[in-house]
């Protein structure tokens, strides 16, 4: 099935695993084609924390993740248009998403105030005052010039009051609207966010209203700030059938390898989440056995690396290097960390598509998480 979004996008859906809703596909942009599914580093100011543009390319990723809200302060969408653009800027020639800023509502909420106009926030940087809509998120993720560009959404915590969770649903909808009559470049792809947080009718009302309006793809928000992994999979179970199968689909913002696999299982085709690098600059290192703290003193004479069959530069070394580097506040260890998890998130993806491919992705799930719960 193959599906020309607009003049510069196209998808096609390759393959549906027999059994399950885990699909493979492929995403064309300006800037290359996407295998889905696909993980996104996160690169919020334009850089992914530690790892440089190349080493980023090395891990295997094809798509990486900014922040409008971040990049708007600094350095200001206008210096990254006068450098070029946001892939000249960060030296990345692949495609680019950048988030609407609408996490911010969430993350700074102490600082912000909500009106059906958009958000004024206090900036984290000097307190200076900032005003973000939905036409100025648009107008500011034009300049930046991402391939992917994500609809202002209003992003509440959970759990919540029921009329708080529908008030932000509500609102995110005529948001999107609003997002799809500012957008005015044919180079770059909006999706819109489906909200509802754990309700799953709103879940459901909030999905079909924005399919109604015919976005070329859509992302699933709001999740993974507070609730349990169940909650999550019993959302994404109620939301996905009632997004198009010919589109992308987004969950945005996770998350764990096993989060990532229940997603692909239920249907999802893109990922993002800093786990990988924050992780890695905290010492935890993900494997198919489980996360190694390599702070854990157990690892002190341990001469194997990470993983015996990773080739990422942190599995040239043993156990003990890394702890030694940590114990040492050498900055290489969490460099090499960050690496290895980048890495290993990609190759859990790209097992993810073949096991899809050949119609085996519920063996190969069921694999993983033997081998993670072994780790607990």
């Amino acid at each position: 099935m193959a599906t020309d979004l607009n003049p510069n996008f196209h998808f096609e859906l390759l393959h549906t695993e027999s059994g399950s809703a885990a699909r493979r596909a492929t995403l064309q942009t300006p800037h290359g084609t996407v295998d889905t599914p696909t993980f996104m580093p996160v690169g919020t100011l334009g850089t992914v924390k530690g790892v440089d543009i190349g080493r980023v390319r090395e891990t295997g990723a094809e798509v990486v993740l900014a922040n409008t809200y971040h990049l708007a302060l600094r350095p200001g969408e206008d210096t990254v248009a006068a450098l070029g653009d946001l892939h000249k800027f960060m030296g990345w020639s692949g495609p680019i998403l950048t988030d609407s800023g609408g996490f911010q509502v969430f993350s700074l909420a102490d600082r912000a105030k909500v009106t059906e106009a958009g958000v004024s926030f206090r900036s984290h940087l000097d307190g200076a005052l900032i005003e973000l809509t939905p036409e100025r998120s648009i107008a500011i993720q034009e300049k930046l010039g991402a391939d992917l560009i994500m609809a202002f959404d209003h992003v509440v915590a959970l759990p919540n009051t029921p009329d708080t969770v529908a008030e932000a649903t509500w609102r995110s909808v005529r948001w999107a609207k609003r997002c799809q009559q500012a957008a005015t470049r044919i180079d770059q792809m909006l999706l819109a966010i489906v909200q509802g947080g754990l309700d799953l009718g709103l879940r459901r009302e909030c999905a079909q209203e924005l399919v109604t309006q015919d976005f070329a793809g859509y992302a699933v928000g709001g999740l993974s700030v507070g609730e349990q992994p169940a909650e999550m999979y019993r959302t994404l179970e109620a939301t996905l059938p009632e997004l198009p199968v010919d589109r992308p689909r987004y969950l945005m913002g996770v998350g764990r390898p096993q989060d990532l696999v229940e997603g692909i299982a239920r249907g999802i085709d893109m990922f993002d989440c800093v786990m990988p690098t924050r992780n890695g600059r905290n010492a935890v290192a993900f494997t198919d056995q489980g996360p190694l703290r390599l702070r854990n003193s157990v690892y002190q004479h341990d001469s194997e690396p990470l993983e015996p069959q990773c080739p990422c530069p942190a599995c040239q070394h043993s156990r003990g290097y890394l702890r030694h580097l940590f114990q040492a506040k050498e900055m290489l260890g969490p460099v090499l960390t960050s690496i290895h998890n980048l890495t290993y998130y990609q190759r859990l993806m790209a097992e993810a598509r073949m096991a899809i491919t050949e119609d085996r992705f519920e063996t190969f799930r069921e694999k993983k998480h033997r081998g993670w719960d072994s780790g607990k």
